[in-house]
């Protein structure tokens, strides 16, 4: 990763005179007390979302024996679980099918993008679309409970993050505030002279001549902890460390930093956006970031840059065609990955969209050609939201993997057995984040205390093993 060389003027505005205006020092204020069940090990979980939706029934939950006009041209592939078949489109998950578990059974009422997205994420019963989150998502509530400002790195990091779907913003902080939402890691970390803002300086003198600007700042406001009675004063100048940490101390910058990486692995998780956003997720927790999302979309997806097959927007098989390579190397080498470095155990990772698609292929004109679609005007296949159905993967945590949980009718249209819904989707993680989910609560706008789960339960199947 190439290093950013701030001028003079850039170390002056990062000193005296703007580091109080600097964003980063928000990212790490805290809530002093949290209802944690057990804060040690400190456990982490990575997010790998299709923004937009994925088939399920082209994926993870096919039906090669449901009518043509549902099952899709796509054959299946048996892996070491008998009872598991996978689509042909993901040959290398179906190698590493006993390092994950197959959850095909979660549903909801959101049926809009928006509306989808913010049940999953934040457990809004809320079946409309809004345009910006009432409730703060489980990453902003387990950053919310689990950070705090002596840690070198924050503790909440989106890797290309979840946050809007065209002009609605599908994920955030809610009533929490800005000061947890992700520190936001934009671009493509595959390109030649992709940086991270704000980490790092060129070399040690700059990060010296940085620590005696603050120290200065900090010595005209000594009197102000004198008089301080509440310990506010005293928690800033810790938020203002761990801001610090990230521009002066080296391990902030070696996490982000994939050049450090043995070229051989880079290629195996695929020199393209998705595999290094993979491969720099996988960094971060091991450098000890708790939560980690990161967002497949974007040019890799096909003309309309997400995963929502609507025959307007897509062909859909040939749009799943498109992307399912680099989205089936980039999965498989973070799970393995997990794995080979130990982190089974400690790390989760959750591969998800909002939802799956209709299990009834449409047919609808296209309204523009490119990638994955025919010129506007021709009429192609596509799938449409589908809330009543939805196939995730689970990996790492230390759950019993090479299991299927749940199942849909022969169509894929209904959850027959084991249903479960975004409020057990979010006491899952909570539980593997060691957040006692059934006794948290956390202040509304009006300082109520608001249970962080309600009529949920963690999936049992999903438990870590003993």
């Amino acid at each position: 990763m190439a290093s950013h060389r701030p001028n003079r003027r850039e170390i002056l505005r990062l000193g005296l005179t703007g580091f109080g205006t600097l964003s980063l020092p928000g990212l790490f204020r805290l809530r002093a007390e949290s209802a944690i069940a057990d804060p040690s090990p400190r456990t982490a979980v990575i997010v790998v979302w299709l923004r937009g939706g994925c088939s399920h029934l082209d994926t993870y939950d096919p039906k090669p024996d449901a009518p043509a006009e549902f099952r899709g041209p796509f054959q299946t592939i048996a892996t070491a679980n008998p009872a598991l078949r996978l689509s042909e489109l993901l040959p290398r998950q179906t190698r590493i099918a006993d390092k994950f578990a197959l959850l095909r059974s979660m549903a909801h009422t959101g049926g809009g993008h928006p509306a989808g997205s913010l049940q999953l994420l934040s457990g809004d019963p809320d079946p409309q679309d809004k345009i910006t989150p009432v409730y703060p998502d489980f990453m902003s509530v387990a950053h919310y409970l689990r950070s705090g400002p002596s840690r070198p790195l924050p503790n909440y990091v989106g890797v290309n993050p979840i946050t809007r779907y065209d002009s609605f913003t599908i994920a955030g902080p809610g009533y929490l505030g800005p000061t947890y939402e992700p520190f936001a890691v934009l671009g493509d970390p595959s390109a030649p002279r992709f940086t991270v803002p704000n980490i790092g300086l060129p070399d040690a003198n700059a990060a010296d001549r940085l620590r005696q600007r603050v120290r200065l700042r900090q010595s005209f406001d000594d009197f102000r902890r004198d008089v301080d009675r509440t310990g506010a004063t005293r928690a800033m100048d810790e938020f203002e460390t761990q801001a610090l940490n990230l521009l002066t101390r080296p391990e902030a910058a070696r996490a982000f930093d994939l050049e450090l990486e043995d070229p051989r692995l880079r290629d195996r998780y695929g020199r393209n956006a998705w595999g290094q956003q993979c491969l720099m997720a996988r960094r971060l927790v091991e450098a000890g970031v708790e939560i980690v999302t990161t967002t497949f979309d974007g040019p890799l997806c096909g003309r309309v840059a997400n995963w929502d097959d609507h025959a307007v927007n897509h062909h859909v098989f040939d749009a799943l065609k498109f992307r399912a390579p680099y989205f089936d190397q980039a999965v498989t080498a973070l799970i393995e990955d997990i794995y080979d470095r130990g982190l089974d155990k400690r790390v989760l990772v959750v591969v998800t969209g909002e939802f799956g698609r209709t299990p009834r292929i449409s047919y609808v004109a296209s309204s523009g050609g490119g990638v994955a679609s025919a010129p506007a005007g021709t009429v192609q296949p596509g799938r449409d939201h589908w809330p009543r159905a939805n196939s995730m993967i689970w990996a790492g945590g230390g759950i019993r993997t090479g299991q299927i949980i749940g199942a849909t009718d022969r169509r894929g249209e209904d959850v027959t057995e084991r249903r479960f819904g975004p409020q057990d989707f979010l006491a899952t993680i909570y539980r593997h984040l060691g957040i006692d989910y059934e006794r948290v609560t956390i202040p509304d706008r009006a300082g109520r205390p608001t249970p962080i789960v309600t009529h949920g339960a963690a999936i049992p199947e999903l438990r870590a093993m003993a």
